[in-house]
């Protein structure tokens, strides 16, 4: 039940974004469940492995190039999902930075 209302909370929390950013697109409900629940596991299996390749780099910008990472990721999810849709990298920076912050805010509250 967890894992269900983290995926809702962050497929609301794409819309909200979709809406506030130009540059990002969401077609409906069912892209940003499923962009949801893309961005779910790619965080879980391929971040943790950038994480350890780029560590000398994420090291020399003192933690900055995570952020490299989490946009590449989100234009990533984006660019093989039907109906979710990031313009640009700075773009992609803008929205995973507010769906970062914004669902690990409400995720927090929701336990």
């Amino acid at each position: 039940m967890k894992i269900i209302s983290r995926i809702l909370v962050t497929a609301l929390v794409l819309i909200l974004t979709a809406y506030l950013i130009p540059g990002i697109e969401v077609a409906g409900v069912y892209p940003a469940i499923i962009a949801a629940l893309v961005l779910g596991v790619l965080n879980v299996i391929v971040k943790p492995i950038l994480v350890i390749l780029t560590l000398p780099i994420t090291i020399v910008t003192l933690g900055l190039f995570m952020f490299v990472i989490n946009a590449g990721l989100f234009m990533f999810a984006a660019s093989f999902i039907d109906g979710f849709m990031v313009s640009g990298f700075f773009i992609a920076l803008l929205g995973s930075l507010i769906v970062s912050v914004s669902s690990a805010a409400v995720n927090n509250f929701i336990e």
